[in-house]
């Protein structure tokens, strides 16, 4: 249900990806002109493999002027006018690229195997264009640059929401491809805990498959880490610790503007979240109990207990709402989300705990970074800030975040033959 509300319900809900619903639009066009919803299939296979060939090329045509439209918008970027380029006039919120975007190219890869063009009744979909954006990002970095940084989020990412990364999971084998390949891996989740243990018992396939392998060297096994609560605390992977995690000091890996914090703010932010929660969870009559911790506050569910999704957008949404007006929303940077079945406010977001990851492996650029999460609409979407540190892949479940990982090598193979 989480799963499926975060992507589909995006299409209805009160935020929407603007770029996504105008590309959206644009190959609505064809779609009517060309369609044949009278025509038979096997009484006129041809004329209808025509219509597809003609759809196809519309479609690739399209991507290819956005394609030339993004390409003008970092154009604009690099001079300091990005508010100028026309992309950004038709699509006011659209933000930063790090890399251009291939799109006509990840249109015909994805049109190979979902067969958009050759639908008759079902236009080009909200997923559809969110895949093609996602294989456009992975070309961009293997084209362009070595994507030297990959982060993660936890639930519905690398495991189903609530769960747990077990050594049967399929994404484990491809991170620890990435490894061996010498990319740093980062798991950037909201869960905000302070012993290591909790975090072990998240991530233990993965950790013990990266302990247990030979063939990683030690500053391979080095480049996982951990970075909890937003961006909050981090964790590297130790092979002597019995939680193969240790915990490692801020002072040797906040970025400078998070030396600002101080913890009056901090406590005064976290103050003013907790009275919104408590506030919620009375006029709501939530079945749910207070949680607060050293860097958050939330609400979850009292044991056995389900709250509604419009219960829980809306405390998301009063909590951000009453943050945002008090003095102290002005002076710290914070998140407030919905976990599925329990409301937090962090301090941070993860544009930070991006940027942050980038700054403990020495500098890593965000045009060589890769974010794949979740949630990127949904109230409070704690994925979207990462859109501000990196370039992101936007997927649906575990299942997608497998996929991706295996279309990256793929392409990277296929680059590599071509150089």
């Amino acid at each position: 249900m989480t799963t499926r509300y975060r992507v589909e319900y995006a299409l209805k809900s009160h935020r929407r990806d603007q770029l996504i619903e105008w590309i959206k639009g644009l190959l609505a066009v064809p779609f009517v002109l060309h369609s044949q919803p009278t025509a038979v299939y096997h009484e006129e296979s041809a004329k209808l493999a025509a219509v597809a060939n003609a759809t196809h090329q519309r479609y690739a045509e399209i991507m290819r002027d956005v394609e030339q439209l993004v390409n003008d918008h970092i154009e604009h970027e690099k001079a300091g006018r990005s508010g100028k380029s026309k992309l950004k006039l038709l699509v006011p919120t659209v933000g930063t690229f790090f890399t251009p975007l291939m799109l006509e190219d990840a249109f015909i890869y994805q049109d190979r195997r979902r067969f958009i063009s050759k639908r008759r009744f079902v236009a080009p979909s909200f997923n559809d264009i969110r895949l093609t954006l996602n294989t456009a990002q992975l070309m961009g970095l293997v084209r362009r640059s070595q994507i030297r940084l990959v982060t993660f989020d936890g639930d519905v990412t690398l495991y189903e929401d609530g769960c747990c990364l077990l050594e049967d999971s399929p994404v484990i084998p491809r991170i620890m491809r990435l490894l061996r390949q010498g990319k740093k891996v980062g798991i950037v989740t909201a869960a905000g805990y302070t012993d290591a243990s909790k975090y072990y018992g998240r991530l233990k396939g993965l950790l013990d498959a990266v302990n247990r392998d030979r063939e990683l060297t030690d500053e391979q096994k080095n480049g996982l880490i951990v970075l909890g609560g937003e961006s909050n605390f981090l964790f590297r992977y130790d092979q002597s610790s019995p939680d193969l995690l240790t915990y490692v000091e801020r002072s040797e890996w906040m970025l400078d503007e998070m030396r600002l914090w101080t913890e009056e703010d901090i406590t005064e932010l976290l103050n003013v979240a907790e009275a919104s929660l408590r506030e919620c969870v009375s006029n709501l009559n939530l079945p749910a109990a207070v949680l607060r911790k050293e860097r958050a506050v939330g609400i979850c569910p009292l044991d056995g207990h389900k709250m509604h999704r419009e219960q829980l957008e809306e405390t998301v949404l009063v909590a951000q709402s009453m943050v945002e007006k008090s003095e102290v929303g002005g002076r710290l940077p914070f998140c407030a989300f919905n976990g599925g079945n329990d409301v937090f406010v962090d301090i941070g977001d993860k544009s930070w705990g991006v940027r942050a990851c980038q700054r403990y492996f020495g500098g890593i650029d965000p045009s060589t970074t890769l974010h794949v999460g979740d949630q990127f609409l949904s109230a409070g979407a704690n994925d979207f800030k990462a859109r501000l540190a990196c370039t992101t892949a936007w997927i649906a479940s575990p299942t997608e975040t497998v996929q991706l990982l295996d279309e990256m090598v793929e392409l990277e193979e296929h680059w590599a033959r071509r150089t």
